[in-house]
């Protein structure tokens, strides 16, 4: 299981930890418009899949505005970020940030995402939240890149992740 901290403090997260080179798992989420949202939905794209604790704390919310400013440049890319956010406060977020070339999407019914990509937190402050990650998904549903981010307070790797796609 991937070792993660919130500003120093362990996290423990359930699931199963996504390793590079593995088919990436399917999942079910609910987009902001309320439809269903799965790996398949995407099938033959390149995929950056970030899942971040919620998208009204300001790291989330940076971090979802720069995938939305990359995604203008890689057009065949699709980025997704999910979190617990409900549907209706991901709507309004998108809509107050400007936010509209990223799907954002709610994994809050099932824990789908976060227990098939291992970053449901199990317990503390964030319980059921999900921890910071980011997935990269070739069109072949092969993982390609996988970044637990160490500390949940902190920005992933960005240039790692546009390496990735390259």
């Amino acid at each position: 299981m991937a070792a993660v901290t919130f500003k120093g403090n362990p996290v423990p997260l359930t699931g199963n930890e996504v390793k590079v080179g593995q088919t990436a798992p399917d999942f079910k989420v609910q987009r902001n418009d309320m439809t269903d949202y799965t790996l398949g939905s995407s099938a033959g794209k390149t995929r950056v899949i970030a899942s971040v604790p919620s998208l009204d704390t300001p790291v989330c919310d940076l971090e979802t505005r720069r995938f939305n400013q990359e995604a203008a440049a890689l057009p065949d890319v699709e980025i997704v970020v999910i979190s617990m956010d409900l549907p209706f406060a991901q709507k309004r977020w998108c809509g107050a940030a400007g936010v509209d070339k990223v799907i954002t999407a709610s994994d809050h019914r099932e824990s789908s995402f976060a227990r098939s990509y291992g970053v449901l937190i199990a317990e503390g402050p964030l319980e059921r939240l999900t921890a910071r990650a980011v997935f990269v998904i070739g069109p072949d549903d092969r993982v390609k890149y996988v970044e637990y981010v160490k500390d949940i307070s902190e920005q992933p790797d960005f240039d790692a992740v546009l390496a990735a796609l390259r």
